[in-house]
């Protein structure tokens, strides 16, 4: 499976070109010989879920879907219980109503595995070696995937197209080498061009904000299932005047409702993204004036936290009636746990370290690191923390 670089560097900008509304159709078939193409003894999956990012459908019985276009440039298959992608999960939408057809292989999974969740590996040529030990010692503990939480480069916020292209292709190379499969979502360093005081960027460049990360690696928000997990992946960053803020904006939240509407309600519900919903790192390291990323950000004319998701609240309301269990976050570089109870409910919000490497904040000396989770029938363990560093290595 794993994430794939198109080669074609200018797809997605043609798909821009596309109404929202035209027409998409295909088939998600049970590639037996996962060969990447459909053969003609290969039938369709029924009840799979296809998005554009804001629309959502099911596969009928016989595996075939219809969607609009969106406008996204983006089509995905949210891969379900049972079976891994026998190619990219998504494609780039062209500039006429095409076929598009998924293969899923079918695979074993028990309701006992484990995963890692990582994130904030910056990758630049000066750390690389670092990010490739982080990659065997990932390998090394055999889990099912990995969840990589966003600033995935060292920085395409306030460079040059070409600067941020390298090391997005750093990156993309980088990762093809992980045994085990990688889901990703973008953090604020993975959107190209937003400080625009320093990038100069033109927001009309179809690159801008979410356009590289999107040419590289397809949709920045999107679901999987696994194990009889739902995983959901979120962009959790609006770019605003100065560089951006925490938020789920208003398509995202859209779809977010329409995904979750077509599975069971008591499955359990994982979430992963960069901002984190919650933490409690903005009271322990205190007010930023910083002008490019303050501590608190003017939204839509109100004040709110520029480091945390600024509409939680709505986040869990669309929450409201399903199992939503664990929220995981990044872009603090240092690992936290915190719990509250809503309606009788736990729900767990944990945050990543930074696998670029650990950091001094007064007297708390914080490692660099990963975390290792393991479920059980849909039960989540609290999560082993695995350092990057020996303990007598200083960040």
């Amino acid at each position: 499976m794993g994430l794939v670089v198109l080669a074609a560097s200018n797809m997605l900008a043609a798909s821009r070109a596309v109404a929202q509304n035209t027409g998409l159709h295909g088939v998600v078939y049970a590639d037996a010989n996962a060969n990447g193409t459909r053969d003609v003894s290969e039938h369709g999956v029924s009840g799979v879920i296809v998005s554009n990012q804001r629309d959502v459908v099911v596969t009928d019985s016989l595996g075939r879907f219809e969607i609009p276009a969106g406008t996204t440039g983006i089509v995905f298959v949210s891969v379900p219980d049972g079976f891994r992608s026998s190619g990219a999960f998504w494609r780039a939408t062209t500039a006429a109503p095409a076929s598009v057809d998924f293969g899923l292989v079918r695979q074993a999974q028990s309701r006992t595995f484990s995963f890692v969740h990582a994130s904030d590996s910056h990758i630049a040529p000066e750390n690389v070696d670092r990010f490739r030990r982080f990659r065997r010692m990932t390998d090394s503990l055999r889990p099912a995937f990995l969840l990589m939480g966003g600033d995935l480069v060292r920085d395409a916020m306030s460079q040059s197209e070409s600067s941020a292209r390298a090391y997005f292709d750093l990156y993309a190379t980088e990762a093809k080498s992980f045994r085990t499969p990688v889901w990703t979502v973008p953090g604020n360093h993975d959107h190209y061009g937003i400080i625009r005081s320093r990038s100069h960027a033109d927001p009309a460049n179809p690159l801008y904000n979410r356009g590289m990360y999107r040419q590289y690696f397809g949709p920045d928000y999107y679901s999987f299932t696994y194990g009889g997990v739902h995983f959901i992946g979120l962009n959790t960053l609006s770019p605003d005047d100065s560089a951006y803020y925490g938020d789920v904006d208003s398509v995202q939240m859209e779809w977010l409702k329409r995904d979750l509407g077509r599975i069971p309600a008591r499955m359990p519900v994982v979430t992963f993204n960069h901002i984190p919903l919650i933490s409690s790192w903005t009271t322990l390291i205190g007010y930023d004036e910083d002008p490019l990323v303050a501590t608190l950000a003017t939204v839509h004319g109100k004040k709110q936290f520029r480091h945390t998701v600024g509409n939680v609240l709505e986040v869990l309301e669309t929450m409201r009636g399903h199992h939503y269990v664990l929220a995981l976050g990044s872009h603090m570089h240092a690992p936290e746990h915190a719990s509250f109870v809503s309606d009788g409910v736990q729900v767990r919000s944990d945050v990543s370290a930074a696998i670029v490497g650990g950091q001094e904040v007064g007297p708390v000396v914080i490692p660099s690191g990963f975390t290792l989770y393991t479920v059980h029938d849909g039960k989540i363990d609290a999560g082993q923390f695995v350092r990057l560093d020996p303990p007598s290595v200083k960040p």
